[in-house]
């Protein structure tokens, strides 16, 4: 029988977003496939979790695409981002935590591209007047991420409702980005 690399992935990612210390045993049994079969995969942690950084860049990417940032006002193609980004969060709040991935040399190159296209976005806004200017969007780019990820945990421990994700993100950000004229 043929193991769906997908299936793995995705099951993996389910789990170590809820449990971000599940041995390798633990994610075999998760794909519902045995653990020496998870290791022709993948050779380790570390092999897993290079796989779903790349999952997670993918994801990003897609939902990059999908918001189509250069559309529109830059505070409404925030929220289609982070509506389009809403199914992957869970992963991305799994990998934001992942110190390993943000280190040394190894470091993915995937998520420059990614930063890049967010800050650009920030930029845009402050460019248009939307977005506070002492903000980088540097600084605007790791709030996004963080809110995502904080997000991710609320909603999987049920203490925030997944209907509300894009909405708590969006204006909590916004909230805090959108420039204010001076009284």
């Amino acid at each position: 029988m043929a193991v769906d690399r997908d299936h793995v992935l995705r099951a993996a990612a389910a789990l170590l977003s809820r449990k971000s210390t599940a041995t390798m045993d633990e994610v075999a049994q998760a794909a519902g496939i045995s653990r020496a079969t998870l290791h022709r995969h993948f050779a380790g942690r570390d092999a897993l979790v290079r796989a779903l950084e790349a999952l997670g860049i993918a994801e990003c990417e897609a939902a990059l695409e999908a918001a189509r940032p250069e559309q529109g006002t830059a505070a409404d193609a925030v929220r289609r981002l982070v509506a389009a980004i809403e199914p992957a969060a869970a992963l991305l709040a799994f990998l934001y935590t992942e110190n390993q991935l943000f280190e040394g040399a190894e470091q993915n190159a995937g998520w420059a591209r990614v930063d890049a296209r967010l800050a650009a976005l920030f930029r845009r806004g402050q460019e248009s007047g939307e977005f506070r200017v002492d903000l980088s969007p540097v600084w605007l780019t790791e709030a996004l991420y963080g809110l995502i990820g904080s997000a991710a945990w609320a909603v999987s421990d049920g203490r925030v409702a997944r209907n509300d994700f894009t909405h708590l993100i969006v204006e909590l950000l916004l909230g805090g980005a959108i420039r204010r004229e001076e009284p």
